[in-house]
C-alpha cells in the first residue's frame, strides 16, 4: 500500500510539474549569469526558463530543487533500451549526471557556473519499461571555491536502488 501511494504522489508532482514548465530550449547566458543556481532551477520549475532539450529527449524533469539538493524523475521507457534487451546504462548516467550538477548547481552564486569533471557510477540492478517511474536525488558532499563534489541515487516507488553516482564538478565564472 505505501508503495502505491509513492507511486500516486510521485505521478501527481510530475504532472504540476509538467503543467508549469515552458517549452523546452536553452536560456540565455545573461539569464544564466545574472540568478544564482537555485534561483536559476526554481525559473526553469516555474515555468520563467526553458527546461534543457536533454530532459524531453530522454524523458525525465525536475520535480524538486532546494540548496544542496536535486531531485529528477522519469520513465524509462523501450526507446531508452541496448541490444541486450534493458534500458541503456547511459539513462542511468544522464539521470543521475544532471541531478548530481543541479544540486551542485543550487549552491552558486550568480555569476557562477560548473561543469563535470568526473562522474562514477554503480549500477546496481537492471532497468525495463517495466521498472515504472525512477527519481535521481542528487545531494552536495561538498561544494569550494573551484570544485565541488555530490552524490546521487537513483530509487522506485519501492525505494528499490538502482544505480549510485558521485561526480567532481569544476566551478568557473560564466
Amino acid at each position: 500500500m505505501e508503495a502505491q501511494s509513492t507511486l500516486e504522489i510521485w505521478q501527481a508532482e510530475e504532472a504540476a510539474m509538467r503543467a508549469r514548465m515552458a517549452p523546452t530550449g536553452v536560456a540565455s547566458r545573461d539569464q544564466l549569469r545574472e540568478r544564482s543556481g537555485i534561483e536559476f532551477l526554481n525559473g526553469i520549475g516555474s515555468g520563467e526558463l526553458p527546461p534543457a532539450p536533454i530532459g524531453e529527449l530522454m524523458g525525465f524533469l525536475p520535480i524538486r530543487v532546494e540548496p544542496g539538493l536535486a531531485i529528477f524523475q522519469g520513465t524509462p521507457g523501450l526507446q531508452h533500451y541496448n541490444p541486450s534487451g534493458v534500458v541503456h546504462g547511459g539513462y542511468a548516467a544522464t539521470l543521475l549526471d544532471t541531478a548530481l550538477g543541479c544540486s551542485i548547481h543550487t549552491m552558486l552564486p550568480a555569476g557562477k557556473g560548473y561543469t563535470t569533471l568526473d562522474l562514477k557510477v554503480n549500477y546496481i540492478r537492471a532497468m525495463t519499461d517495466q521498472t515504472g517511474p525512477v527519481r535521481a536525488e542528487g545531494k552536495i558532499v561538498t561544494v569550494g571555491g573551484q570544485v565541488a563534489v555530490a552524490e546521487a541515487r537513483i530509487t522506485d516507488a519501492n525505494g528499490k536502488l538502482y544505480a549510485f553516482a558521485t561526480t567532481t564538478c569544476l566551478i568557473f565564472a560564466i
